[in-house]
């Protein structure tokens, strides 16, 4: 049990204030010229001495305490037999012992202070009285009873407050943890959608390049491949700061698709057409980052593992939820063989973690040499 000073300051104040009512008692009580008076004075001082110097030190005392309080506790024997109305100051003794000492020695150290007590009041009793033996076992039951019964309490507490700090730091530790899978798992997509992709756009257009070197075409494509190595570039410093793409500054989620079709149709030669359907309306700025990621990576799919001539992107306002589809006539795929660590398939998982963000969600239709059609569709004011 942790030390509590309010505690222990109220059982030395009990203490010091029942040794000198009972002093004041048999002062009142007996001719201080009698040699049993002035030795039990004398007794009650160097108590009153002996335990203030543990008050004083008693931070200091730290494990002699158990010490301090034998000869404390020796010397109170002596005092109650020397004169039975110091009996009192064995109260708060008792709890010091409840306190201090190991369950054997409080057991020894009650019965030694009560065997004291009744000693002392049969001494000076005319007639034997049994409450004279009793009273003060009863007195001594009860005070260990009762204490014991609140270190037990106290002791269920301390373990519930500890298994709390407990749960507390594992809760934060594993919020942590997810914290930082969660950060993984976005720059990952980041990553895959823009960085990969890019620096795939880059080496084709290179390649293009190298093959027609020394032409006007070749510098044509190199300008290509300089600026969409500039466009990565800024695109990594935003999703660094998980800021949305560069495309929707200032710009309509159908804007910023139309541009993406046509930059994709002029460095790689993929037949890109936009289509937008219905009313547009307020597409959040999350969601809107989320199609236009989607939008990359499927048309990124298309060229570099679809082998597609023509993909056909298509923008549907349904009045609930903005929809995106992106077909191509490339040689398909099995959608169930995709996923981590089955070949290059971090695209679909990607797209499907990022639409979960903004409550949206995924369908994927494809076969082996019959294209592919993918639909993304977020409700309307979902935000993650």
């Amino acid at each position: 049990m942790g030390e509590r000073s309010w505690l222990n300051g109220a059982m030395h104040a009990g203490f010091f204030l029942l040794l000198a009512a009972s002093a004041a008692r048999v002062a009142a009580r007996h001719e201080l010229t009698d040699r049993l008076t002035v030795a039990a004075l004398s007794v009650a001082a160097l108590l009153a001495v002996l335990y203030g110097a543990g008050v004083v030190l008693w931070r200091r005392l730290g494990a002699a305490r158990p010490v301090w309080l034998g000869l404390v506790l020796g010397v109170t024997v002596a005092l109650v037999l020397l004169a039975p109305s110091f009996a009192w100051c064995a109260v708060p003794l008792y709890f010091l012992c409840l306190r201090l000492l190991p369950t054997p020695a409080v057991l020894a150290s009650a019965a030694l202070l009560t065997a004291a007590v009744i000693a002392g009041q049969l001494r000076i009793a005319d007639v034997p009285d049994p409450s004279l033996v009793l009273a003060p076992i009863g007195i001594a039951a009860m005070i260990t009873a009762v204490f014991w019964v609140l270190q037990h309490e106290i002791a269920q507490r301390q373990r519930l407050i500890d298994d709390l700090v407990a749960a507390r730091d594992s809760l934060a530790a594993s919020q942590l943890r997810a914290g930082a899978l969660e950060e993984r798992g976005r720059l990952a997509r980041e990553i895959h959608d823009t960085l990969a992709q890019g620096l795939s756009s880059i080496s084709m257009l290179l390649q293009a390049a190298d093959r027609s070197w020394g032409t006007d075409r070749s510098r044509t494509l190199a300008a290509q491949a300089a600026a969409v190595a500039d466009e990565n570039l800024a695109e990594a410093r935003r999703f660094v700061h998980d800021l949305s793409p560069a495309r929707l500054d200032g710009r309509s989620l159908a804007d910023a698709l139309r541009d993406l079709c046509a930059d994709t149709g002029r460095r790689t030669g993929l037949r890109t057409v936009f289509r937008e359907v219905g009313e547009p309306a307020g597409t959040g700025e999350a969601a809107a980052a989320v199609l236009l990621r989607v939008a990359e990576a499927a048309l990124a799919n298309a060229v570099e593992h679809a082998g597609a001539a023509e993909a056909v992107v298509t923008l549907s306002h349904l009045g609930d939820a903005v929809s995106l589809d992106v077909r191509d006539d490339g040689r398909g795929f099995d959608p169930a063989a995709t996923g981590p660590g089955r070949g290059r398939g971090f695209g679909l998982p990607g797209m499907r973690d990022r639409l979960a963000r903004v409550g949206g969600s995924l369908a994927v239709e494809s076969r082996p040499g019959e294209g592919t059609a993918l639909a993304a569709s977020v409700p309307i004011g979902e935000e993650s």
